[in-house]
């Protein structure tokens, strides 16, 4: 676990160095996984209408509910490594 830890930690900041931004889905997957592997199933209420951004975040974190935070680090490692190459 203490591996998985740090290789998470790792690609949370490799993410930052990419040259070109991912796609808005790809985004919110990172997203998703990233807060499932940090902090558990989604909390607090859903953000008002109007707040789009936020609106499609809570939503993709909520997608993951259910999923065990370690898994959630797995295929969050795994799709940073794609996209970093």
């Amino acid at each position: 676990m203490a591996d998985l830890k740090a290789q998470f930690e790792k690609a949370s900041k490799d993410i930052m160095g990419l040259a070109d931004r991912p796609d808005n889905d790809t985004m919110l997957r990172l997203y998703g996984l990233y807060k499932q592997g940090s902090e558990g199933d989604v909390k607090g209420p859903k953000p008002g209408f109007f707040d789009f951004v936020g609106t499609a975040k809570y939503e993709a974190w909520e997608k993951m509910q259910g999923t065990d935070s370690e898994q959630a680090m797995k295929k969050y490692v795994d799709l940073v490594k794609k996209l970093v190459g």
